[in-house]
């Protein structure tokens, strides 16, 4: 598997982001056009808020929905401890997974792959994946959403459950935000 670069993402996200109404599914009320660069710095957060979902991993918006009309989320996901999300998929959007720190384990369909720092790995909509974080000491993942959809409402609800989400509670939330749980976690 070849790493895709991060200028390789840049430029590809960059264009979702200019094709906006292409790709807006998003929760966003109209156009929306930075004049500007955006800049969210290193341990930052887009909003300067922070986040942390299902008991433990902290996240920090780094492209928001509305800076691209619904084309395109991301986050950095910050992992100090092993595991991951539970198995799922997503009706309507691609993932994308970018290891920054640390290594991780990904499921995509029937197929496991590891990933360490530069390797970057692509989920299908539609079909069931899910990752975990493997490493020791701490790990960083790049993970985007094209078109954003509902993940960025998706992540503001799940940060509002403090520790571990009770099963039902995280069924009705995946499934309010577009997706479905398939299985457990991987770890």
């Amino acid at each position: 598997m070849q790493p895709i670069s991060r200028r390789t993402f840049i430029f590809t996200a960059a264009a979702a982001a200019v094709a906006g109404p292409a790709f807006s599914h998003g929760q966003t009320s109209g156009p929306q056009a930075l004049v500007t660069g955006m800049l969210v710095g290193a341990d930052q957060d887009r909003y300067n808020t922070k986040r942390t979902v299902l008991g433990g991993f902290p996240i920090d918006v780094k492209v928001a929905t509305q800076d691209t009309n619904g084309g395109l989320f991301i986050i950095e996901n910050l992992n100090q401890t092993k595991g991951g999300p539970p198995r799922h998929l997503h009706h309507d959007q691609e993932e994308w997974f970018y290891a920054i720190a640390g290594e991780y384990l990904l499921e995509i369909g029937n197929e496991q792959f590891d990933l360490g720092p530069g390797d970057a790995l692509l989920a299908p909509r539609k079909v069931p994946h899910a990752w975990a974080f493997k490493g020791k000491n701490h790990g960083r993942l790049l993970i985007a959403f094209q078109p954003a959809g509902l993940m960025e409402s998706f992540f503001e609800e799940m940060a509002k459950i403090k520790g571990e989400p009770a099963k039902a509670e995280l069924t009705r939330l995946f499934h309010a935000h577009g997706m479905k749980i398939t299985g457990p976690p991987l770890f």
